[in-house]
């Protein structure tokens, strides 16, 4: 790490760092946040000519305290032409997010698209961000360490950036955060960041926030990760050869969707992901044994996520090879089928109610409730994307109708994880989340695009282009 000054325009830009182990491209965003030059536009002055994006640091022989000039213009600001008319650009920047319909890009700093991705889909979970706001930089015990802290902290940040928002934004101290508190995303390969597995930054950044989000202090929700994403699922282990049954209970923020020729259908792939062979010891046999383990959903989480199990170790090629098969998944999924007996019955009565206001939209006779029902008669709420023609829907906050809400089972889809490529840790990842409004962005790095419901469909796989790795559901609820 070197320091140096920048000289642009009638600006001089002190002690400004430079990391030499990242790409000059990165130094450039940096540049970018302090004039709001774009990367493209920087011409910046260094030995033997102007400084490229790819270039080696060790080459440039720039020093400590060195001088450089940067030369380009900053993005401009279109003024009104008449006083009375109001453009986009005239707006404070979080009235410029809101008419725009989406929030800002993120910068590639180097392969991190996996972590660009996910940070997208996960920033689209409004609760979340909620429970991050309550997050104080005092707000943490003993029980959390200081990287998971400034994890939390940098999460927080960089999702308060992306709302306020319309320009790209450079993740930079996200990305070093996580880099320290899991040394595997800083990976080198010929002095060049490593492509990850953005489902392994999903599951990590997860884990994080679930341990300090739920510290004294930092929430009024004590598990917020948890109720947002926890999946409670109940088992049966059972030994065909000696009989031997037992259960147990343990919750996970993902279901598995396994893929094999018999798979065809989101369905299809959870239900065989719900179903595992397991290799232990029985006491009743005094050898090793085979035991069948099939789960249940005993309680559903507000937003429910699913894996697309695509990558599986080669070993003649020594890295995570692709399934590229073909796996068809709904805007609406219902996981009724997949619960637990107990569940069930507590789903019974919502998805009645759901059904009732649904037939209302569409014009369908309603049969009369019972007095029972009329006493717990609820109101829908929270059904994203709903049968109104808009896409609109009524959201209740998590810390008002969470409190009230019943699930019903079903849910709608909110975010899509894609992965373009044969390997995990090669090709390029994207993330496409549906907004507020009901329309899907394509969220490519720093370059966000409108999308329709059709486009979200067609990313189910069967060739080189961008598939389905991790898909994201939110719970439609009724509240009382």
């Amino acid at each position: 790490m070197i320091t140096v000054s920048v000289k642009w325009q009638k600006e001089i830009f002190k002690e400004v760092e430079i990391d030499t182990t990242q790409s000059p491209y990165v130094f450039k965003c940096q540049l970018y946040d302090l004039t709001g030059v774009p990367p493209e536009r920087q011409k910046i002055m260094v030995k033997g000519g102007l400084l490229k994006d790819d270039a080696d640091w060790s080459a440039l022989g720039v020093k400590e305290g060195q001088k450089l000039m940067m030369m380009g213009t900053a993005d401009e600001v279109v003024k009104s032409p008449e006083k009375g008319t109001v453009f986009v650009e005239d707006l404070p920047e979080e009235e410029q997010v809101v008419a725009v319909g989406h929030t800002a890009g993120l910068f590639n700093l180097g392969n991190t698209c996996y972590m660009n991705s996910t940070l997208q889909c996960l920033h689209s979970v409004p609760e979340l961000k909620s429970a991050l706001i309550k997050y104080s930089h005092s707000g943490r015990n003993n029980d959390v360490d200081q990287s998971s802290h400034m994890l939390t902290i940098a999460t927080r940040d960089l999702f308060n950036e992306l709302d306020k928002s319309v320009k790209p934004v450079a993740p930079m101290q996200f990305w070093m955060v996580l880099r320290k508190k899991y040394p595997q995303f800083g990976q080198l390969h010929n002095g060049v960041f490593m492509q990850q597995d953005a489902e392994e930054c999903w599951t990590q950044l997860l884990y994080t926030l679930s341990q300090s989000l739920r510290s004294p202090g930092s929430s009024e929700n004590p598990d917020a990760v948890k109720a947002l994403f926890g999946i409670e699922l109940n088992s049966r282990i059972h030994c065909q050869e000696s009989n031997e049954e037992s259960s147990e209970t343990e919750s996970v923020y993902s279901l598995k969707c396994h893929i094999s020729q018999e798979v065809n259908h989101l369905h299809e792939g959870i239900k065989q992901g719900l179903k595992s062979e397991l290799e232990k010891a029985s006491p009743a046999l005094g050898r090793s044994a085979t035991y069948l383990k099939e789960s249940r959903i005993n309680a559903l989480p507000r937003y429910l996520t699913v894996q697309f199990v695509r990558f599986f170790w080669k070993r003649e090629t020594n890295q995570k090879a692709k399934i590229l098969r073909k796996v068809d998944y709904p805007l609406e999924l219902d996981v009724y089928d997949f619960c637990s007996d107990d569940l069930r019955k507590k789903l019974d009565a919502p998805r009645q109610i759901l059904r009732n206001e649904e037939g209302k939209k569409l014009g369908l006779k309603v049969n009369e409730k019972s007095s029972a029902q009329k006493e717990n008669d609820v109101k829908m709420s929270a059904a994203e994307g709903s049968l109104n023609g808009e896409g609109e829907s009524s959201v209740v906050p998590m810390d008002e109708g969470e409190k009230e809400g019943q699930m019903t089972g079903i849910y709608d889809l909110v975010a899509v994880l894609t992965h373009k490529g044969r390997s995990a840790d090669s090709g390029h990842y994207v993330g496409w989340v549906k907004q507020e409004n009901g329309k899907w962005i394509e969220f490519d790095d720093d370059n966000p695009k409108p999308k329709i419901g059709d486009d979200i469909t067609r990313l189910s796989g069967g060739g080189d282009w961008h598939m389905a790795y991790i898909i994201m559901y939110k719970a439609r609820v009724v509240s009382l």
